[in-house]
């Protein structure tokens, strides 16, 4: 069997570009590599595009109930990435929606301008440790994982607290 090397792209499509587009910026700091009135083509990293928000002619908010996306995963390289970024955020009025420790990541859940759930996360484990994870009766007992308070988070680290202890899952 073969399998992608890596997620190339998201696109999103959207009623509003330019909303989608600086809310994007915000969060994940990204560049506009293209657009025109149809599509946004935006990057954050070496990829060519990453974020791509679309408008069809004719489209509709509305029609966004037929849409099955749950949510967007963006993995940061590790705690002081991902802890600066909620600050960065949380100071330009971009709070999360939902903050949880799921064992193998620990994560902020936002949402975008056209309601779509972003997840801000860092791994917490190794691949190996996170697949016997949730193969354990601790994630069968709890597959979601245990809601945080960013901010007690965030006084905590500034506070001293290590990362390995504040993303202890348990």
């Amino acid at each position: 069997m073969v399998s992608p090397i890596k997620l190339a792209h998201v696109a999103i499509q959207t009623d509003d570009i330019g909303r989608m587009r600086d809310w994007y910026a915000a969060v994940l700091q990204s560049e506009v590599v293209f657009e025109n009135d149809l599509a946004c083509f935006t990057t954050y990293d070496d990829e060519h595009h990453r974020v791509v928000f679309i408008k069809t002619p004719g489209f509709t908010p509305g029609e966004r109930a037929g849409q099955q996306l749950h949510h967007l995963s963006f993995t940061y390289a590790g705690f002081d990435d991902l802890i600066d970024t909620y600050e960065r955020l949380r100071d330009q009025g971009i709070a999360p929606a939902l903050s949880i420790h799921h064992g193998p990541t620990f994560s902020f859940y936002y949402r975008d301008p056209d309601g779509n759930n972003v997840e801000l996360q860092i791994d917490t484990m190794s691949m190996d440790e996170a697949r016997d994870f949730v193969r354990s009766e601790v994630f069968e007992a709890n597959p979601i994982g245990i809601p945080f308070d960013p901010e007690d988070v965030l006084a905590r680290y500034r506070a001293g607290a290590s990362a390995e202890e504040l993303t202890q899952y348990g």
